[in-house]
C-alpha cells in the first residue's frame, strides 16, 4: 500500500491526560463467581498526540489520536486478586467532532503487573490469575468537551486481563468502567494537513504462508508446558486502506492433546487440526490489526469447541517478512498466544 504526499506536517496537538475511573469484575464464568467483592477502582495518566496526514491510514480513520498510558487499578478484590499496574499503547478514532466537542471509539493493548496470583498453599481462590505480568486488552467510547487548552473527558471501557494460557489457571479478569478526566494541550498543532496525491493499486490477492510457535499449560494446575506447532496458509485482499479480508488453510499440532482422553492410545499424526479460518483485518499502514473466526475440518479427539476464534497483531515488512502476535481462543477461553513468523509473496 504505497501513498505519495506533498505538504507534510510536523506540527501537531499534543496533550496531557490524567481519568479515574470506576467500575466491577464481571463474573464471565461460575468458576470465578466468588471473586467480586469490591468496586474496581483506576487512576490513568496519559500523552497522546494527533496524527496530521502524512500516512495513508490518517486519512482513511479521520486522523486518529496515538497515545500512551500509565495505570493503576484495583480490580474488585484486593485481597485474593491484588492490584495491577502497568502501560498501554492506545488510539482513538474519531467518529462525531465539533470545535468543542468530539466522540472517539478507543482500542489498546498493553502490559500489567500484579503482586497477587494463584498459589497451591496462599491465594488457592485466585483461579482466574496464575502470572505477574498479563497483557491487557481494553475497548471503549470517549467524549471530549474541549475549550482552548482545556479538556474534560467522559468514557466507557471495558478491560480484559490474561496471560494467555502460558500459565494455569487462567480463567481471566474482563472490566467494564466509566470514567471522568481532565486533559490539558501542551502543544497546539496548525490546521494545515498532510494532502495526498495518488495511491498505488491495493486491491489485488496476496498470498503467504506463517510458521508458529507457542507454548500452553492446561489442568490440573502445575503441570508441564506443551509445545505446539502450526503452520497457516493464507490469502489476503485489501479492499480500501480500512478494510482487508484474510482467508486461511491452518494446521495446528498441540502436544496438550495427549493429555485429553489419556487411555486413547495416540500418535503424532492422530494429534494433527485442521482449520479453515476467515479474518477481518483493521489495516494501518504496514500493521495490521486482525480478528476472526474457523472452522475445525479435521479434529480427531475435539478437544475443546469445533470453532475457534483469532484477534491480535502483525507487522508486514517492506520485504514481504510477517511478524504475528495473535491470541487463538475458543468462545471467550484462551488456548494459547501464536507466535509467528512468515512471508508474503505478492506485496
Amino acid at each position: 500500500m504505497q501513498l505519495f504526499g506533498v505538504n507534510a506536517q510536523s506540527n501537531y496537538d499534543k496533550w496531557l491526560e490524567v481519568r479515574g475511573k470506576i467500575g466491577y469484575l464481571a463474573a464471565h464464568s461460575s468458576a470465578i463467581g466468588h471473586l467480586p467483592k469490591q468496586h474496581a477502582k483506576s487512576i490513568e495518566l496519559a500523552y497522546r498526540f494527533q496524527t496530521k496526514g502524512s500516512k495513508g491510514w490518517h486519512h482513511a480513520y479521520n486522523y486518529p489520536t496515538v497515545g500512551v498510558a500509565l495505570f493503576v487499578s484495583s480490580v474488585g478484590n484486593r485481597e485474593i486478586l491484588g492490584t495491577y499496574s502497568g502501560v498501554f499503547g492506545f488510539m482513538n478514532f474519531p467518529l462525531l467532532k465539533t470545535k468543542h466537542f468530539a466522540l472517539f471509539g478507543k482500542i489498546g493493548a498493553g502490559l500489567a503487573y500484579t503482586d497477587k496470583v494463584y498459589n497451591s498453599e496462599s491465594n488457592i481462590l485466585n483461579v482466574a490469575i496464575s502470572t505477574h505480568f498479563n497483557t491487557r486488552i481494553t475497548f471503549g467510547l470517549e467524549a471530549e468537551f474541549n475549550f482552548r487548552r482545556n479538556a474534560i473527558l467522559l468514557g466507557i471501557d471495558a478491560s480484559h486481563y490474561s496471560n494467555s494460557a502460558i500459565n494455569t489457571p487462567n480463567y481471566g479478569l474482563n472490566l467494564p468502567f466509566l470514567s471522568v478526566g481532565y486533559a490539558y494541550r501542551i502543544k497546539e498543532g496548525s490546521d494545515s494537513i498532510a494532502r495526498m496525491k495518488s495511491q498505488a493499486e491495493i486491491n489485488y490477492w496476496q498470498f503467504g504462508v506463517v510458521g508458529i510457535l507457542s507454548a500452553k499449560k492446561v489442568f490440573p494446575t502445575g503441570g508441564k508446558h506443551f509445545t505446539i506447532f502450526g503452520v497457516n496458509i493464507f490469502a489476503r485482499r485489501f479492499i480500501n486502506h480500512k478494510v482487508g479480508i484474510e482467508l486461511s488453510f491452518d494446521s495446528f499440532m498441540k502436544q496438550s492433546i495427549f493429555e485429553f482422553q489419556k487411555e486413547v492410545p495416540k500418535t503424532q499424526a492422530d494429534i494433527i487440526q485442521l482449520g479453515v479460518f476467515l479474518g477481518y483485518i483493521l489495516p494501518f499502514d504496514k500493521f495490521h490489526l486482525v480478528t476472526g473466526m474457523g472452522y475445525y475440518v479435521r479434529d480427531k479427539y475435539q478437544p475443546q469447541d469445533f470453532v475457534y476464534h483469532r484477534v491480535g497483531m502483525r507487522y508486514v515488512f517492506d520485504n514481504g517478512l510477517n511478524v504475528n502476535l495473535v491470541l487463538k481462543s475458543h468462545w471467550g477461553r484462551a488456548d494459547y498466544t501464536e507466535f509467528g513468523i512468515g512471508y508474503t509473496f505478492k506485496k
